[in-house]
This record gives structure tokens, sequence and C-alpha cells, in this order.
């Protein structure tokens, strides 16, 4: 059993982070009903369940939360749970009758975990926007690209997504989920719950601590992108591409690890002792490029296999899941047919159980109705109103 076994939430279907919360709490065991329109609702980018990954291992209810005896059902859900995610604009939840206050006085002990891209407050509250808004805003975005210049104006390197990562996964999910199990710690102590307010502007904001505190020490230049030690400025932290076309990372920070790196590659010596100044960098990463050229990228994973060089080659998602590292690991795990990674972390004793593929929306709708209370014939009546529905498009 994983180490959140015995615990309940409950899921107002949404996209991004709030699916990969529930991803990740139901891969440590939790028990997860996930709460469905009733109809498809044209959001993110639809795929069919098997290959829905984030939305894994839960049970699917369809309701129409629109009307009175839908909103009523997920109420009852709701108070059969230990935390409930949402991941909707302020305000909708309160306009359906499923805000905080509504659950907390039916069910006072709940942790209401609510995800949103600016706040639940603040003048931004209700703009829309997706991950590369919200990390734009926060100074990460602009921080992540080649080098090419100055960051602003004619020349300058363009700032580069990094896929939806920082945002609604990093910042967003993970910070949801930690704080959700905060709330329930601390629900321990005083018996009751509480409302975490999730937003990802704060996550990623709070990701950048390192760097506010580089730049407050003048070791990082904010107004240069692909200029610093850690956004590929720095010749020894970066990647250069092989003989093959393909590429080799090259982390090698440390004083050691960069004599180990410059011994295998044939790097000159003053490179070595002149690693951290700038002035040599143009030089120091020509001839890096240059000398990494000469061979492709398996040749130069030979070369330094098992070293303390920092030296990884560049994979794509097929590469990554054959490495050997991954099959010792067990990194990825077949459900259905698709590979999906294996959940993390790992314990010791409590094992997660084997992920399950994600739920056609509103498969599980009579069972979940029967396991909040309802009769058979009152679940013949909130199906025959529409209020509830069987599995979406069967």
């Amino acid at each position: 059993m994983g180490p959140l076994h015995g615990m309940r939430v409950v899921e107002l279907a949404s996209i991004g982070p709030g699916p990969m919360c529930a991803m990740l709490l139901a891969d440590l065991g939790a028990e997860v009903w996930r709460i469905d329109r009733t109809e498809p609702s044209g959001l993110g980018v639809p795929v069919p369940p098997r290959y829905d990954i984030p939305g894994r291992s839960r049970r699917s209810i369809a309701l129409d939360l629109k009307q009175p005896a839908g909103v009523e059902a997920a109420r009852r859900l709701i108070d059969r749970a230990d935390v409930l995610i949402e991941g909707w604009r302020p305000g909708v939840a309160e306009r359906l009758g499923l805000g905080p206050a509504d659950c907390h006085a039916r069910h006072p002990g709940l942790v209401y975990g609510r995800m949103t891209g600016y706040g639940q407050t603040g003048s931004m509250a209700h703009t829309a926007g997706h991950d590369i808004n919200y990390i734009a805003l926060t100074g990460a975005l602009h921080a992540i690209g080649p080098h090419g210049g100055a960051a602003e104006g004619p020349g300058g390197a363009a700032p580069v997504p990094p896929l939806n990562l920082v945002g609604d996964y990093g910042g967003g999910a993970l910070y949801l989920a930690v704080g959700i199990l905060a709330a329930l710690w601390e629900r321990q102590r005083s018996g009751r719950g509480q409302v975490v307010d999730a937003a990802m502007v704060d996550g990623v904001g709070s990701l950048l601590a390192i760097f506010h505190g580089l730049a407050a020490a003048g070791a990082w230049r904010t107004g240069e992108r692909g200029a610093n030690l850690l956004d590929g400025g720095a010749p020894f932290y970066a990647t250069y591409r092989t003989a093959d076309d393909r590429w080799l990372a090259v982390g090698a920070l440390e004083p050691k690890f960069f004599a180990e790196f410059a011994r295998r590659v044939g790097l000159e010596p003053r490179f070595v002792s002149g690693q951290h100044d700038r002035a040599l960098w143009p030089a120091m990463r020509a001839e890096i490029a240059a000398l990494v050229a000469r061979r492709t990228r398996d040749e130069w994973c030979a070369v330094f296999e098992g070293s303390d060089a920092c030296v990884t080659p560049v994979l794509t998602l097929e590469e990554a899941a054959a490495h050997p590292l991954a099959v010792q690991r067990q990194a990825f795990v077949d459900v259905d047919g698709v590979r999906h990674p294996a959940p993390a972390p790992r314990f010791d004793r409590s094992v997660p159980e084997a992920p399950r593929s994600s739920p056609e929306p509103g498969q599980d709708t009579e069972a979940l109705l029967a396991e909040a209370g309802y009769t058979p014939e009152q679940i013949t009546t909130l199906l025959a109103s529409g209020a509830a529905r069987r599995t979406i498009g069967a």
C-alpha cells in the first residue's frame, strides 16, 4: 500500500496542474474520485483516456453541476473526502455552491486545495493564462534561452518556453501537493481543514529563490540570458553538438569535476586554472565545441563512462526510457500498452500499487453515487434527469 493509503481525494476536473497534483497523490496511494462534466469541456489538449497519463489511477463520475441535484451529489462525495482539488477561476466554485464556505459548513475537516495561475486575489485573479504567461510574469521565462547578446532590444536572444514544466507542474502541482499534505498534518492538531491557495506565480517565485539571492549579491546578470553560471552561459555548464549531430550535456561546475572533464576531453590546461575567469569563457566554449564535434555522442559516452566529469547524453523521451539506468531502476511501467513514468518518490515499506489507466469520464458514475449513499431508485432518477451521466460518448 502506498503511504497515502486511506486518504480520499475529490478532484473537480480541470486541466494542467490540478490533474497532475491528483496523479501524484493517487500514485502514493490516495483514492481519487474525479468529478467530470457531462459534456466535453473543450479545454486543454484532448486525448483518449488511455494516453492521459496525468489522469491515471482514479475513478470518474460525470455530474451536471448546473443542476441542483448534480451539485448535491458532488457535495455528498466531498462530505466523504479528506481533500478537494479545485482548479477553476476564482469565484466559479462559489457560484456553483461548491466554494470553501459551502463545503466547510458541511465538512469542517476538509482540506480545500485551490489551484490557479494568478491566485485567488489581486488584479489578475480572473485573467486567463497558461504556463508561459505565469513564468513570464515571475521572471523565470526571461532567464531561459540561448545566449545571443542583450536580452532586450534588437538582436537579443528570444526566451525559450521550458515545456510547461516550470509553471504548471513545478510551481503549480508540486506546491499544491505540498500544501495539501501540510494542511492535513495541521488538521491532526486542530481537527479543522483549511483552504490551500496555490498560485503558480507564487510557486514559480519560490522556485526562483536562489536566483533572487544571486542577483542581489551581484552574481547573476538579470539583463542577459545565456550569460550566467546556470543558464548555459558558463561553458562548463552547457550543451555541445557531437559529430553525429546529437548533443552532450556538460555540468562540470566544481573545479575537481571540471578538471576531470578537461582531462578526458583534451582541454588546454589554462582553461582549468581559469575556469571562472569570464574573459576566458568565449575561447573555452569554442575549444570545447571543437573538441566535442570530433566524436559521436555514443563515443563520448564511452569516454566519460564511470567518471565524475558530469557529462551525460541529451536523450529523447524514447531514448531516456531505454537507458540502462531507467531500466535498472524500473523508472517506467507499462499500463495498457502505454509507457508511464513510475510513481515517485519511492518508499522502502509503503510501496504504491501499479498505476491504472485514466478512466473514461463518467465510467464510475453509478458506483460512486452508490458510495455517496444514493439508492438504486435515486440513481436511476439522477441519470434520467441528466444531473448524472454514465460514460460520456457511450
